[in-house]
């Protein structure tokens, strides 16, 4: 296995890590990536081989376990009860709980409500170059899912700001300051929680809260931690991933030149499924191995732990024909950019929906939309989103 060194706050990765990712794959289907002092894979079926093998899994074995720094105990004890960070028996479990709350009716209903919301975002658009991210991107998926939850609206800002501070705990480069801003937006926000929970027990609502609270599975609830846990996974991994798409979405498909019938109702979903595929929001996810097993000629022993870079394997010329192109036509195939088997994001369905729908509302209401400034992606890796997009509409 070949040992490649890349920094990850270098400028030219930051804003174009798929050179590196080609250099990689060149070197066979498994290479150490000196800086996580890890062997990392873009090779798209070990990708997916891995992301559903039950040998591997999102939880690390007790005996690999790091004990948690005193400072980040609170962000981490959010963790402990997250499905994003679990394995069977209990994320088997709180899956199937929020999955009968979260159903697909419920975010199929969402689709009027996602339509006004962009209409009424961009009827406040400023006069002049404007920054999308702040008055669109941004603000669309937050005041969603505030009213999905049932939250008021009033608190879409302090959502947005707590989701920032704790995604930042997900970056590769973070640091004390990092840390310390995520522990006060944790227990700020299950403060918060704690509270509204407590009301919705006293008063149900029809909102996503009240329905958490009220699923069961032969007679199993989730207990409050739970719901705590569940509500800031919905809001973190749901909004942070669909502001970077919603930018690096509009920033391909502007730079592209892509004809407006790609975003027509017969075309939506596949130039969708391609901007996810061509510039997904994150890149890395990491599993451990739970017994020994041999994957493309690379042994993995109990506890070793492997990066899979989701969007080194979005662009394998294994699985895609000139994979570097922004092709919204080309035939539709799976991409990893939710990942796949037991952990396949359960907010998907909604994520597509809110870019299927208000992807074609912003064309079609700024039909002269334009990048006026160049675009420069953040230094915010495992996470891959535009820092601004300054466009104009006039």
């Amino acid at each position: 296995m070949i040992r490649l060194s890349q920094s990850l706050s270098d400028a030219d990765f930051v804003q174009n890590p798929y050179a590196f990712y080609e250099t990689a794959r060149a070197a066979g289907p498994f290479f150490h990536w000196a800086e996580y002092g890890l062997p990392f894979t873009g090779n798209a079926a070990a990708v997916s081989a891995i992301f559903r093998d039950r040998r591997f899994g999102r939880e690390a074995p007790p005996e690999c376990a790091d004990a948690i720094p005193a400072h980040v105990a609170p962000f981490y004890s959010v963790e402990a009860h997250s499905m994003l960070e679990l394995e069977p028996p209990r994320h088997t479990r709180l899956r199937n709980l929020v999955l009968r709350a979260f159903t697909s009716r419920r975010i199929a209903a969402l689709g009027q409500e996602i339509l006004t919301l962009s209409h009424g975002l961009i009827d406040a658009f400023p006069e002049g170059p404007f920054d999308l991210l702040d008055h669109f991107a941004r603000k669309l998926p937050v005041i969603l899912i505030a009213r999905l939850l049932g939250v008021p609206e009033m608190m879409a800002d302090d959502l947005l700001r707590w989701s920032n501070a704790m995604t930042g705990m997900y970056r590769a480069n973070r640091d004390r300051a990092t840390e310390d801003r995520a522990v006060a937006a944790t227990l700020s926000f299950v403060a918060f929680l704690t509270d509204y929970i407590d009301r919705r027990r006293a008063n149900p609502a029809d909102d996503l809260i009240t329905h958490l609270i009220a699923a069961t599975d032969h007679g199993d609830r989730l207990t409050t931690d739970e719901l705590i846990s569940t509500c800031i996974l919905l809001l973190n991994a749901g909004h942070e991933a669909t502001v970077h798409t919603i930018g690096n979405g509009v920033k391909c498909l502007l730079e592209s030149g892509t004809p407006a019938a790609a975003l027509l109702p017969g075309a939506i979903e596949a130039t969708v499924e391609e901007i996810l595929r061509y510039d997904p929001p994150l890149h890395i996810f990491t599993r451990w191995a739970y017994e020994e097993i041999d994957v493309m000629g690379h042994t993995f022993r109990r506890g070793d732990k492997v990066g899979l870079l989701l969007a080194a394997a979005n662009r394998d010329p294994q699985v895609w024909d000139e994979p570097a192109r922004f092709d919204p036509t080309r035939p539709g195939r799976a991409n990893t950019s939710f990942g796949a088997g037991l952990h396949f994001c359960v907010g998907a369905p909604l994520a597509r929906l809110e870019l299927q729908i208000a992807l074609p509302v912003l064309f079609a209401r700024m039909p002269d939309l334009r990048i006026t400034q160049p675009p420069r992606y953040a230094d915010i890796y495992h996470f891959h989103g535009l820092g601004r997009l300054t466009v104009d509409c006039g």
